[in-house]
């Protein structure tokens, strides 16, 4: 069984910066795809990036240019650096792990709890 804690939301005005953690527990981090997914009430969970197990990424074309996944396999921790917000990034952001990613879609076995990002002036 895997748990991920995510980390670091809040609330940012129009081109700040926020940085969302996701610590996860178990032994086999390093061997899942590893994503960042949001979701806005009444719509449906969206991709936002995703970084495989050999390091190659894949961004939602929204937060291109500006958000950063990246992964430390020796500490478990999932990071996506988001900068330039706008108020339509605002949602709830959940960390996924392991499952599948196929055709540019990742579908996690495990999520997180979420983490609220609201972009506001």
């Amino acid at each position: 069984q895997v748990q991920l804690v995510e980390s670091g939301g809040g609330l940012v005005q129009p081109g700040g910066s926020l940085r969302l953690s996701c610590v996860a527990s178990g032994t086999f981090f390093r061997i899942y795809n590893m994503g960042w997914h949001r979701q806005v009430p009444g719509q449906e969970r969206e991709l936002v990036a995703v970084v495989t197990p050999g390091n190659a990424t894949k961004y939602a074309d929204s937060v291109k240019g500006r958000f950063i996944i990246s992964r430390d396999n020796t500490k478990q921790t999932l990071t996506l650096q988001m900068s330039s917000l706008k108020p339509e990034d605002t949602a709830v952001y959940y960390c996924g792990a392991g499952g599948t990613f196929i055709g540019g879609s990742h579908s996690p076995r495990y999520w997180g709890q979420g983490t609220q990002v609201t972009v506001s002036s």
